[in-house]
């Protein structure tokens, strides 16, 4: 008996250090390929959030090889797991929308007339984020702001593809724009407001309900460093930024893959730019293109990346990324000049820098009034990172207090 103790004792050690050995090895890989700019402020707090990711995602791929759950669950569950207690200056609850899980925070004070209201739509890349993950920067925006915030939990990828995504969140917007006398909330004054997947999901329900009749238009569109397009992963910030934490340029593409196929089959061809003809790609250059990007953006190297053809095969697969409400940046023109004020932030160090300056360059063409914010320390993702209380960042919090 002894002997088969001493023998499960050594298999459990074994098996430990062994999970441990893979862990670090695949983190210090992950560690080694990426690269913190000498522009961001308190590196070593990116570090550790960017070792902390990489951990979990790691142990989600090894629960996955062993068949006890998904990738994608684990890294689900790890997000949602902190709780926040009751905010003494909201009343916080939970409701559905038209089958779409809601979360409303209103502010306790009384209001003398009727607040604004606020849709959001959290961040995450389509596959990852919830109403917990958001949590803390929906309290903050509907207390700072005295207003009435809605955070939707949509459906998420791989599982739901797109258009699930973006049809909760229109339907969810609209449900609220119908029944605002419910929440004391002036029709007028609706915003649609997101982060990161949440921005791109916020600038589609924007321009899907630009040209509705029966509502009231949207007051404004908040849009957080928002990805808006899937035609070109050269671009200069692409270029510049795609190995810069907490959003590599091939992650970038394979969460978008993921809300549209529910796989990333084709994650090299849309890295190298042969997804899309040459012919399409020629159509929205007057719309994605480096020629858009003010030249101060460029200094810290950008290579002009030659055009490549697709096979037909692959562009049936994504052909659907030309449709405005899944990248809309490519949102004709009638649509754009109907668009309410908007609000963009954008950080130096982050892929989706380019795609939030060539969006502003639009709709400031077309005539919408645009309030730009620019992190020149910032980084993919720092807004939330507030959220947590010894891993904040101070630019960051500047850029909670210019959204508010």
């Amino acid at each position: 008996m002894a002997v088969v103790y001493t023998l499960l004792v050594l298999f459990l050690a074994s098996f430990v250090a062994g999970f441990i050995l893979l862990v670090m090895g695949a983190i210090n890989f992950d560690f080694s390929n990426s690269e913190i700019p000498p522009g961001v402020n308190q590196p070593v707090k990116l570090r550790i959030i960017h070792i902390i990711l990489i951990s979990r995602a790691v142990v989600g791929k090894i629960l996955e090889n062993i068949g006890i759950c998904s990738q994608v669950s684990f890294v689900r569950y790890m997000q949602g797991r902190k709780t926040l207690g009751v905010d003494p200056k909201l009343f916080i609850k939970d409701l559905w929308f038209e089958k779409v899980p809601v979360r409303i925070y209103q502010p306790k004070v009384p209001s003398a007339s009727q607040r604004r209201g606020v849709m959001f739509f959290h961040g995450g890349g389509w596959v990852s984020g919830s109403l917990e993950t958001h949590e803390k920067l929906c309290r903050s925006i509907a207390r700072e702001s005295e207003s009435v915030v809605v955070s939707v939990g949509y459906r998420l990828a791989p599982e739901h593809k797109y258009p699930a995504a973006y049809e909760d969140c229109l339907n969810a917007t609209i449900h609220f724009m119908k029944n605002t006398e419910d929440y004391g909330v002036d029709p007028a004054r609706i915003i649609v407001c997101g982060d990161s997947a949440g921005g791109n999901l916020a600038a589609a329900v924007s321009q899907t309900l630009a040209g509705r009749s029966d509502l009231h238009k949207l007051r404004a569109q908040i849009l957080i460093y928002p990805g808006l397009q899937a035609l070109d992963f050269n671009l200069p910030s692409y270029q510049q930024n795609q190995r810069v934490p907490l959003l590599f340029r091939e992650r970038a593409a394979f969460y978008v893959l993921q809300y549209l196929n529910g796989n990333a089959s084709d994650l090299e061809e849309v890295l190298e730019g042969s997804h899309i003809s040459i012919d399409i790609k020629l159509n929205y250059r007057k719309w994605v293109s480096p020629d858009n990007i003010p030249e101060e953006f460029k200094v810290r190297g950008y290579k002009p990346h030659v055009l490549l053809d697709c096979t037909t095969e692959v562009y049936e697969t994504v052909k659907r990324f030309c449709e405005p409400s899944l990248c809309p940046l490519l949102a004709e023109d009638a649509i754009v000049h109907q668009l309410p004020e908007s609000f963009i932030l954008t950080c130096e160090y982050d892929v989706l820098r380019d795609d939030g300056l060539l969006y502003k360059k639009r709709l400031e063409d077309n005539g919408v009034r645009v309030t730009w914010y620019h992190l020149e320390d910032g980084f993919h993702g720092i807004i939330n990172s507030f959220t947590s209380d010894w891993l904040s960042f101070s630019s960051g919090k500047r850029g909670l207090d210019n959204i508010v």
